[in-house]
């Protein structure tokens, strides 16, 4: 089965769950992420292959040179973050995402997401997501870059202090590079209840795709 367009996934969550052969094709990386983690809840242990996105820090670097807004939607996807507004191109308010969890008393907090896909980042950069998450009453903030962090931005970083829940400390204002996010490193949240995108119903079957 083809699914050319394959949007959410849900053509291609049907075929797994019959047991048939499937490819699904999207053009963003957005909609890619998306399927990923519906077939992931659905279907435990899933195997497939995914062609077109970053692999390693230097297909990041070329998704990030060739299409910047897919850079951005790629990142902050993969940190299981939702992009702001979806991802449309518009005024972003110093917001490229949210990424949503709760706290020990389990109340829903939120943390605000900066991408920053350029080859200059400063510490003056992280000084402005300070102020976005104050601006928004975030308790987190994730900064999210292509490069290497400087020692000030680290600095910065920092002076932002820790957040603490039900006895656990997690820095307010965490910088991660695409190098270590391809590494699987991911933010740290409270107790790990993100809640990103709807999770799908898990599924009784498996079997190995190609996506």
């Amino acid at each position: 089965m083809l699914d050319p367009f394959c949007g959410c996934g849900t053509t291609i969550h049907a075929a797994q769950k019959l047991h048939r052969r499937w490819v699904g094709i999207d053009v963003t990386h957005l909609a890619i992420a998306l399927v990923e983690r519906r077939l992931k809840d659905a279907f435990p242990g899933i195997v497939y292959e995914v062609h077109g996105v970053p692999r390693d820090n230097a297909g990041a670097r070329d998704l990030a040179e060739r299409d910047k807004y897919e850079f951005q939607k790629w990142i902050t996807a993969t940190v299981g973050a939702q992009p702001y507004k979806g991802g449309k191109k518009g005024m972003d308010r110093g917001i490229d995402g949210y990424l949503h969890f709760r706290d020990a008393d389990k109340k829903p907090q939120f943390a605000i997401v900066s991408v920053k896909g350029g080859e200059n980042i400063t510490s003056g950069m992280v000084r402005d997501l300070k102020g976005t998450m104050e601006r928004e009453k975030a308790v987190l903030g994730l900064f999210l870059t292509l490069n290497e962090p400087t020692r000030e931005m680290e600095k910065e970083a920092a002076s932002a202090g820790l957040y603490e829940t039900g006895g656990m400390k997690v820095p307010k204002l965490q910088i991660l590079t695409a190098a270590q996010i391809l590494d699987s490193r991911r933010p740290q949240v409270p107790f790990g209840f993100t809640e990103g995108f709807k999770k799908a119903g898990r599924e009784e079957t498996n079997q190995d795709r190609l996506l």
